[in-house]
């Protein structure tokens, strides 16, 4: 399951710098599924769905930092515990229920934006 950052975020950035998919990103900004990962052009997810990974996507909010769920991977295959939610002061990055992953798919998925690492 991706990990989802709630509306109790009050902004700090502590977050961004340790997400190892660059899937966090700042409220307003812009994001492409290329950003920190191995992806480039068009690209079938393990989801199934296509995209074109230099793309840039609509943020996910406009107030507060955000974390897409194509590209979260709880930090399987770099970390034992998602670092969004080790260093977030005030404990908003929390799992989405809304996008629920096996361990197995979060791996694959972490190998997929990683190919080449």
């Amino acid at each position: 399951m991706a990990i989802i950052i709630t509306d109790e975020c009050i902004n700090c950035g502590a977050c961004e710098p340790e997400c190892p998919n660059t899937a966090i990103y700042e409220g307003a900004d812009d994001w492409r599924y290329a950003d920190g990962t191995d992806l480039k052009g068009k690209v079938v997810l393990t989801n199934g769905k296509n995209v074109d990974a230099e793309e840039a996507q609509e943020p996910v909010s406009d107030e507060i930092y955000y974390i897409v769920p194509d590209k979260c991977t709880e930090c399987k295959g770099f970390h034992d515990e998602p670092q969004c939610a080790a260093v977030c002061p005030v404990d908003c990055c929390v799992p989405d229920d809304s996008h629920v992953e096996s361990e197995e798919e979060l791996l694959a998925k972490q190998k997929f934006l990683h190919q080449d690492s």
